[in-house]
């Protein structure tokens, strides 16, 4: 029985200490951890505000890099166009512009060949007059010449 005694006297010793404990831990909590507490859920709430805040921006962000890569596209095709259309207008120009040459070109062909054709039309008149006496010459020119003989024992 002495033990028990001893129990509860020491038992009785440490109430104070217990109820000094206790009173420290609810004066820890009341200025200490309720604090703690506020300031972590705070800044929960706030990276929580963040992080929603962060999606909101980059899904602003990539609505406006979507919508600046269809005006990119869009700008593109657009160029593509009027390079298209450019190309074309110089094809016509280049081919129009052959055209013209072609047919100045046969216009002056044309023209040589009328011119030709008048020069051999003036000269055929002159010719026909002047052939006989040619022919006189050349008969002249062919019968008045010495006769050689082949073998070297001329004149």
């Amino acid at each position: 029985m002495d033990i028990l005694q001893q129990l509860g006297q020491l038992f009785l010793q440490a109430v104070p200490t217990v109820v000094i404990v206790f009173i420290f831990y609810l004066f820890l909590r009341w200025a200490f951890f309720a604090p703690i507490e506020k300031a972590m859920s705070e800044r929960a709430a706030r990276i929580e505000g963040a992080r929603a805040e962060a999606a909101k921006l980059e899904a602003a962000a990539r609505e406006e890099l979507d919508a600046y890569n269809a005006a990119l596209r869009q700008a593109r095709a657009q160029i593509f166009v009027e390079q298209e259309e450019a190309r074309r207008a110089v094809l016509e120009e280049r081919s129009r512009l052959l055209k013209a040459m072609r047919a100045r070109a046969q216009e002056e062909i044309e023209a040589t060949k009328k011119r030709i054709a008048d020069e051999i039309a003036a000269a055929r008149p002159e010719i026909e007059q002047q052939t006989p006496e040619l022919a006189s010459q050349v008969a002249h020119a062919i019968l008045e010449r010495p006769l050689q003989l082949t073998g070297g024992a001329a004149q």
